[in-house]
């Protein structure tokens, strides 16, 4: 198998500078993985962590990397979603019992395309930089940084990122 092609296709970028933000155990939800064949497909639940990386070759005129103030609505976007909540997959064959659990007030529910810390990752990377630094930051802001990871973590020991840049050319809204 010739690898070669892989790093052409997505070669390694480094930046300068990064700044992270981190949300510990902040999102309380419950899901299940209905294409699992273990345990994972029952409904079962975790405090996720997630970890913002920005990446930038030039500091803004504060001399940062990414403004921590403007997060805000970041978090308010992702407690929306995440903060007891009911994760539903938009393929999950049971979807009519977990609609009728929200119309019942008994949960929740947040329908999503994927599932499972790397689906989870995957939309997230392309929510801030698709939508989240465009519109809230600003052009002049997308064009600077870059959120080249994003982590979900489920537990100490369980945790996916999804990786990329805009040098990939990558479609974020597919």
């Amino acid at each position: 198998m010739d690898i070669s092609n892989v790093y052409n296709k997505y070669p390694p970028i480094t930046y300068k500078y990064t700044s992270t933000k981190e949300y510990v155990d902040a999102f309380p939800v419950a899901y299940r993985q209905h294409r699992a064949d273990s345990h994972c497909n029952l409904i079962h639940g975790y405090a996720f962590s997630m970890k913002f990386f920005f990446g930038t070759n030039d500091l803004d005129v504060r001399n940062w990397a990414a403004d921590y103030g403007g997060l805000k609505e970041l978090k308010e976007v992702l407690q929306d979603q995440f903060d007891h909540t009911l994760l539903v997959a938009e393929d999950d064959p049971n979807i009519d019992w977990y609609e009728e659990a929200q119309r019942r007030n008994i949960a929740k529910v947040v329908v999503l395309p994927k599932l499972g810390c790397e689906g989870l990752a995957d939309q997230l990377y392309k929510f801030v930089n698709g939508v989240y630094i465009p519109d809230y930051w600003g052009v002049g802001e997308a064009k600077r940084l870059w959120c080249y990871r994003v982590e979900v973590r489920e537990t100490q020991s369980n945790m996916a990122f999804r990786e990329g840049h805009r040098e990939w050319n990558e479609d974020l809204f597919a």
